[in-house]
Parts: structure tokens; sequence; C-alpha cells
């Protein structure tokens, strides 16, 4: 992944810290995308993953001591696959969830924050987007078996 944080900082490193488990919750445990799992996968959409709270898309947290945070900027398009963007229920309502595009989805665009994009890995995105589904939930576990920065 290539996160852009020259055009919006505090989604990348909210992103960052998720994937490196520098974050912690009020216990003070490490809390990440690490074990957490591909919740609902839409074929020729989207994969979204990042709720480490629930599994299940209804949980969500951010680095900033809330449980979401603004939009940062809409710059950034929608226009082709392997996009990395902001899940979200609304406007400023960014936390943990993300999802990453399998075609261009100009209908999200001023939407969903875009903040980073697939360098190395398509391959895997697009056999995760090809995983039998139930009403868009993956019939098999997805897990995030590693990651971190590099």
């Amino acid at each position: 992944m290539q996160l852009f944080s020259n055009t919006v900082p505090r989604t990348a490193e909210n992103f960052r810290q998720f994937c490196t488990g520098e974050s912690k919750n009020a216990q003070g445990r490490p809390q990440g995308y690490k074990g957490s799992k591909f919740h609902r996968v839409i074929k020729d959409f989207m994969i979204q993953g990042g709720d480490f709270m629930n599994g299940d898309g209804t949980g969500s947290t951010c680095i900033y001591n809330s449980r979401s945070f603004a939009d940062e900027s809409f710059e950034r398009r929608h226009d082709e696959p392997g996009l990395l963007s902001m899940a979200n229920s609304g406007p400023n309502t960014n936390g943990s969830q993300f999802f990453i595009t399998c075609a261009a989805t100009p209908f999200l665009n001023g939407k969903h924050v875009v903040f980073g994009r697939v360098v190395d890995g398509m391959d895997v995105v697009r056999k995760v987007e090809n995983v039998r589904t139930i009403q868009d939930k993956p019939s098999m576990d997805v897990t995030i078996s590693q990651c971190g920065e590099m």
C-alpha cells in the first residue's frame, strides 16, 4: 500500500497506526488490523474490512481519542481499481473501517476519503473479491494474518 500522507495526513496516520498495532485500546493493549477479517465483499465494486472491534461492520474507532474523525479531503477520486478509501456511515464519521476498490466507483466521490492505493498485491485483492459470499458477507473467513509498515 502507498498512503497519500501528503494530501490526507490524519487519515493516512490513522490507518498506519492500526497496521502497526501502535494504537492502544482503553486497557492499554495494541489494537489494529492484524487478525481482523474482511466482512463485506461485493464483486466488481469493493472489499471492506477494518472492523477489528465487532468483525461485522458495526464497530469503529480511531486514533484521535474519539469514535470517529472528520473527512479530510475529497481531492482524490475513486477512478480506478486498487484505491484505499475510508468506509463511513455519513459525513465526518471516519474510523477504522476501510475499503479497497475493485473498479472505478465515481459515485463515491465526495462521500468517502481516498487515502492510498495498492502498489503490490492486487492479485490478492482479486482473490478476495472472488470469494463466495452470502448477502455480501464472505462465506469463509478472509483474515488479515499479518500487517505492518515497510
